[in-house]
């Protein structure tokens, strides 16, 4: 039984003991490539929050990891067999009854540690810290936290060298021969201010690539993985030590 684990942990132990801040893991359900598992995002979700946890729990940290949310935005992968979405709208709503239950307990600090790019939930926090002015509500993209290309030979977005990597670290037999993999060939925008990053527009996937991978995850290793699980877990555990320390009012000097 690890004690920052919500789904592990029971009432006896609960009955009296209290938190400082919760962590909620949101992943999402949907294709990964030929080789990946459709549950990498969970995967990845619930293995980083737990080690980010456990490294900031061994130094004092009153943190818990709530089940993660194993569905996210998937709107643009609509034809994509068993890619389960939900919509932004409904985030929010699941989103507003956490949050009402920590603030009813006095919980006061939330964390969402996101682990699929669709997701986005900063306008959902703008909306609901005015709801809830007491919480303090946060939210991290663990995958966004390092310099890929220090750990990485390939760059890509989705089911690349990175997560094979990660989920060949966490869960070895749930990844296929690299041989089976596709290239994650990603098709181009044909807009110009879109290939350039400063427009916008929601990618069709089954157009923009042949086997729903971006990134060419021919050169994975689990040692890659290894080390970058090590030191982005260590990133995430800094970032959980400094909000569990932090103050309200007292967040700006």
């Amino acid at each position: 039984m690890r004690p920052y684990i919500l789904k592990e942990v029971n009432w006896k132990d609960l009955k009296t003991f209290r938190y400082d801040l919760a962590i909620l893991p949101w992943g999402a359900t949907e294709a990964h490539n030929y080789h990946m598992p459709y549950g990498t995002d969970i995967y990845e979700a619930d293995g980083i929050a737990a080690e980010g946890a456990k490294k900031a729990w061994e130094k004092g940290a009153k943190v818990v990891v709530l089940p993660c949310v194993p569905f996210g935005v998937n709107t643009g992968q609509s034809d994509i067999y068993l890619d389960i979405n939900l919509n932004p709208s409904t985030q929010l709503i699941i989103l507003k009854d956490i949050i009402e239950v920590l603030n009813r307990q006095r919980l006061k600090k939330l964390l969402i540690l996101n682990s699929h790019g669709g997701n986005n939930f900063q306008p959902m926090l703008r909306e609901l810290g005015l709801k809830f002015p007491e919480m303090m509500l946060f939210t991290c993209n663990w995958f966004q936290s390092l310099d890929k290309s220090k750990y990485f030979e390939e760059a890509g977005d989705h089911a690349d060298e990175m997560e094979t990597c990660l989920i060949q670290h966490l869960h070895p037999e749930l990844v296929l021969s690299l041989d089976e993999a596709g290239d994650g060939v990603e098709k181009k925008s044909v807009i110009r201010g879109i290939r350039e990053k400063w427009a916008w527009a929601e990618r069709k996937w089954s157009e923009v690539t042949e086997d729903t991978g971006i990134g060419n995850p021919k050169k994975a290793s689990p040692e890659k993985g290894r080390r970058y699980f090590e030191d982005v877990t260590d990133k995430v555990a800094e970032l959980i030590q400094d909000i569990c320390e932090a103050r309200a009012g007292q967040l700006y000097r």
